[in-house]
């Protein structure tokens, strides 16, 4: 009886690929041969629903040759909605498989988007292809040639509009992260204005925080270079925008890069350790380096130790005599006269989350998820042992 079964079972899933077989094929032979805008939707329709979510499939289905004529249509039709459906059959296909993603760049698409699509200046439609956009640059970081410089003036429109949604934003930052991993992009991503976009990334939280960290990290990248140090350092909003990616204490990730970049810029700028000592880099400093990430309060400590006027002789950071010529030095003093009162505050409040928390803990039901909140409240609030 269970033989039989098995059996059964295995003719079933016999007829069932046989059938998905023959739909692949005709999706195929309509694309390559139907005439008409309609058919070839129709085919377009199809593969994108045979491929979804099956490696295998989506091989398959660039190997018989559909990539090339879709990458052409994505040019040629004149319907906002059809064109969308063309791209977002693309980016399935593209998903998870570095060959399709290869092809796509191969068939033309990213010299493709100089033309009547993308130059639309419908917002709407540049968005679409944030996804697809956000797959193929992850070609980056193998040895496949990829041109940045086609894809980064829609990334960067796209990323920059106050009307682009939050998944568009993330994919466009994932973006540039990835083409930010390859040294030669650059100097090619620093000319084309995206580190005051990817400042103002970091400071709206994009996504929760997901887009700020991608935003960070990326910025991270354009330090490697000469030509990235020099960008963010000399970016008007860049002290302002990382002190405030510095101070969530429940965005540790964020903090650390923010840390590290603004490490960077204060050796690098006497004047922009100017505006950092006017914005309160001090006491930002101080509390990151009580409730910060092991990583963070290490990077927090060190810029304290910049700052205050017993400062190590011979560090490579700003010393005390050059923050007393830049004319900093009442701001500094004026702060570190408040650093052990900051300190003290600081400490009880620390104290009183913690007393808080207990109390909470001995007074809640036996319930994980309750249990699980309090730990995760107690973690990110607790003092550095």
């Amino acid at each position: 009886m269970e033989q039989s079964g098995a059996v059964i079972a295995e003719h079933v899933a016999a007829e069932d690929a046989a059938a998905e077989a023959r739909r692949m094929q005709a999706a195929v032979k309509q694309l390559h041969f139907g005439e008409g805008e309609e058919m070839k939707l129709s085919a377009v329709a199809e593969i994108k629903k045979v491929a979804a979510g099956d490696a295998q499939r989506k091989r398959r289905m660039a190997a018989l040759g559909v990539i090339p004529p879709m990458v052409a249509m994505v040019v040629e039709l004149k319907d906002e909605h059809r064109r969308r459906l063309v791209v977002e059959t693309l980016e399935e296909l593209a998903h998870g498989t570095f060959k399709n993603k290869a092809l796509i760049v191969e068939a033309g698409f990213l010299v493709k988007l100089g033309q009547p699509m993308v130059n639309s200046s419908e917002l709407q439609e540049k968005q679409c292809l944030a996804p697809l956009l956000s797959s193929l640059s992850s070609l980056a970081k193998t040895k496949f040639p990829i041109d940045a410089t086609q894809m980064l003036p829609f990334l960067i429109q796209i990323l920059d509009s106050n009307q682009t949604t939050k998944q568009s934003k993330l994919a466009c930052v994932a973006a540039l992260y990835n083409l930010s991993t390859k040294l030669e992009n650059i100097k090619s991503i620093v000319s084309s204005g995206a580190v005051h976009v990817l400042l103002k990334s970091s400071q709206n939280r994009v996504g929760g925080g997901g887009g700020a960290e991608g935003a960070l990290s990326t910025l991270s990248n354009l330090m490697l270079s000469e030509t990235g140090k020099r960008a963010i350092a000399d970016d008007p909003i860049a002290v302002e925008a990382l002190m405030e990616a510095m101070a969530p204490e429940d965005e540790p990730k964020c903090q650390e890069l923010a840390a590290y970049l603004l490490m960077v810029v204060a050796h690098r700028s006497k004047e922009q350790r100017r505006r950092m000592a006017e914005l309160g880099i001090v006491q930002l400093a101080l509390e990151v380096a009580l409730l910060g990430s092991p990583l963070a309060q290490k990077r927090a400590l060190k810029m304290l130790q910049w700052f205050k006027n017993e400062a190590i002789r011979g560090h490579s950071g700003p010393q005390p005599v050059e923050l007393m010529s830049s004319g900093d030095s009442s701001t500094c003093e004026r702060q570190l006269r408040e650093c052990k009162k900051a300190v003290r505050r600081m400490v009880k409040q620390s104290l009183d989350r913690n007393m808080e928390v207990i109390t909470r803990r001995a007074r809640a039901p036996e319930d994980f998820s309750r249990l699980k909140t309090l730990a995760a409240t107690s973690s990110s609030k607790s003092l550095p042992c």
